[in-house]
């Protein structure tokens, strides 16, 4: 599951956590369409997207895989850089 979450992390533009539970190795296969935000220029632009039909990651991940993504806030870990110098040459 925690693998399951570090993929929908990258596709949902979220922070996804595994809270299940549940471990082990598992095969699935998941069928959904990318959000037009998150899909990647192409030649200068994004697709608009409006020709895609499908499930949402979201209700790919309810309807198919029996999960549920709920979104609440909770602590993350940030890393903040103070100052940096040049490297000087050795």
């Amino acid at each position: 599951m925690s693998t399951i979450a570090k993929v929908l992390t990258g596709q949902a533009g979220r922070i996804v956590l595994d809270r299940t539970g549940i471990v082990g190795s598992f095969d699935y296969r998941l069928e959904w369409v990318p959000d037009p935000a998150n899909m990647p220029m192409i030649n200068g632009a994004k697709p608009d997207g409006s020709k895609l039909d499908g499930a949402s990651i979201f209700t790919a991940v309810q309807e198919q895989l029996g999960l549920k993504l709920e979104s609440t806030k909770g602590p993350v870990e940030i890393l903040v850089i103070e100052r940096a110098e040049k490297a000087t040459e050795n």
